[in-house]
């Protein structure tokens, strides 16, 4: 019986979807809203050294990028993780691809536009209206009118604890790579039919086996797997740290001040506000220590900032 490994570990990502254009391009076509007379019909591999590591998330993070025959440039990202900050990440990385397109002989209305496609494993829109909304497709439009865009930037986002498949006859492609990406893995033991159907998909499942591998490749598999669960671990356990402790503190001081303040000016108005500056008093003290958790496993100081809303001044005093 053959055994099957995770195409959303780095190293079966990247061999999938990094080396064999055909199977990069079939992705991109099935997730990205081309219509027919715009589908992507070749690419060329880039080097994707232009965003610098977040040190302690680096092995949390896949990427690929290339550009097709027409100048667009494409980059697809796995993150195993979610913070708040990888939106700026990806906005920073798009924009830079942008910009990296522009040199002395070429002037602004030669820039091609840049599409950022990120499969997320993790749920990160926990809106009770957006509970099913897997996809997430943002432009730069107009407010008031949102069929005016400045093109140039598209970034699709996808939450692929929330996928589920339709079978919708449409959106087959579509929906085997999802399926791919979110029934193919180590606990794996039989493949089902409708992904063998699919000569491309049944290809990316063949990269799949572990028996395609050498022993010096199924380390680093595994190296990469046991890094990337312990960023993931850290970070959750940094901001779960902060969360207890900053809710027990302001549970504390909300019962104090509100007893205070209730024999002076009303028990029930009084424990009302007391809680109320209780939790936020317990809101800060959560903020500070989530942010001596991320400084002791060494996030750069902005990334802490995004994280917790404290100023450069709060962190350092940590």
């Amino acid at each position: 019986m053959a055994k099957y490994l995770d195409p959303k570990n780095d190293l079966i990502f990247k061999r999938i979807f990094g080396t064999h254009k055909h199977l990069c391009i079939s992705l991109l076509n099935s997730m990205l809203p081309f219509d027919e007379d715009h589908r992507i019909v070749d690419i060329t591999y880039n080097p994707t050294e232009l965003l610098p590591e977040i040190n302690v998330l680096k092995d949390s993070i896949v990427d690929v990028r290339c550009t097709d025959v027409l100048g667009r440039h494409f980059i697809v990202e796995m993150q195993m993780y979610w913070t708040d900050i990888f939106k700026q990440r990806i906005l920073f990385y798009a924009s830079k691809v942008y910009i990296s397109q522009l040199d002395a002989s070429k002037s602004y209305d030669t820039l091609e536009p840049v599409y950022a496609l990120t499969f997320v494993d993790q749920n990160f829109e926990k809106e009770p209206d957006m509970k099913d909304e897997y996809m997430h497709h943002y432009k730069i439009v107009n407010i008031a009118h949102t069929e005016k865009q400045i093109k140039g930037l598209e970034f699709i986002f996808v939450e692929l604890p929330k996928f589920k498949p339709q079978n919708r006859v449409e959106k087959k492609l579509h929906e085997l790579w999802l399926r791919f990406l979110t029934e193919i893995d180590e606990s794996t033991e039989t493949i089902p039919a409708e992904l063998l159907e699919n000569e491309e998909v049944k290809e990316a499942i063949q990269y799949t086996e572990q028996a395609a591998y050498t022993k010096a490749q199924l380390e680093a598999y595994d190296a990469y797997r046991d890094r990337a669960l312990k960023e993931r671990s850290a970070i959750i356990d940094a901001l779960k740290t902060g969360e207890v402790i900053g809710l027990q503190r302001g549970k504390t001081e909300g019962r104090a001040e509100g007893r205070a303040e209730g024999r002076a000016e009303g028990r029930a108005e009084g424990r009302a506000e007391g809680e109320a500056i209780g939790r936020e008093k317990g809101k800060e003290e959560a903020n500070r220590e989530t942010a001596r958790k991320l400084k002791a496993i060494g996030m750069p100081l902005e990334q802490i900032k995004s994280i917790t809303e404290l100023n450069e001044e709060q962190i350092n005093g940590l």
